[in-house]
């Protein structure tokens, strides 16, 4: 128990003395995480509602599959996206592996299924109330996807914080893709594995708090959003 608590103590001193690689791996952290939910968002948000109001032959099976591909093992994920951007695969010409970019790929991967799973489910449920309405309105199906979206909003963030907290966790994927490079690819996530690794426990857990804390941060700051928006209306 003493040995605990002064892994403890070291862990805070680490996340309060602000050092400069820990502002850096945290920065690298988002910045990956962020960008990978952006484009992962902007993917699966329209293809959720999209599957919602587009009736054909091969909608039942298509949804099959974005659903199962959520299961996906992300070392897969990351061992398929290592020989794409390896030299030898077909997009080894742009030089991403071993870079943020390929981490975020990896990422966008991982995430998209899951996001457009939800946002399916969401927008099913309002398009069988808005069917009779926008058909009446004669509008078309970018018009549609744009209502459902607009106000599906408040289940589109929680699909959308769903994906943030897979895509922070991630270890497996961005390990493989972006190798842990020291001032280059390392994340939180990383970091962690590496310090667990060299049996520094209280600078993993140093580090899974401030992990934790940025989940916290970027939830409450969601539902804080909402809670103003919801205010507002009234």
């Amino acid at each position: 128990m003493d040995e605990f608590g002064a892994g403890l103590l070291r862990a805070g001193q680490l996340v309060l003395s602000l050092d400069g690689e820990l502002i850096e791996i945290t920065a690298r952290s988002l910045f990956v995480t962020l960008t990978a939910l952006a484009i992962g968002c902007a993917i699966a948000m329209p293809l959720g509602a999209w599957l919602a109001i587009r009736r054909f032959r091969f909608r039942r099976a298509v949804i099959a599959v974005m659903n199962a591909l959520i299961g996906l093992p992300p070392v897969v994920v990351g061992l398929a996206v290592y020989l794409m951007l390896s030299r030898g695969g077909p997009l080894g010409v742009l030089g991403l592996l071993y870079t943020p970019w390929a981490m975020i790929l990896a990422q966008v991967v991982v995430i998209t299924p899951l996001v457009a799973s939800i946002a399916h489910q969401a927008m099913r449920d309002l398009w069988a109330e808005y069917h009779d309405l926008l058909i009446s309105l004669n509008a078309t199906r970018a018009q549609r996807v744009a209502v459902l979206l607009w106000d599906g909003r408040r289940a589109l963030l929680t699909a959308a914080l769903a994906g943030f907290g897979r895509a922070i966790g991630e270890v497996g994927a961005v390990m493989i893709v972006g190798g842990n490079i020291d001032g280059a690819t390392r994340v939180l996530t990383t970091a962690i594995a590496l310090e667990t690794g060299r049996g520094d426990f209280a600078v993993a857990l140093g580090l899974g708090v401030v992990l934790i804390a940025l989940s916290l941060g970027v939830s409450g700051a969601s539902h804080w959003a909402l809670r103003t928006e919801r205010r507002g209306r009234w």
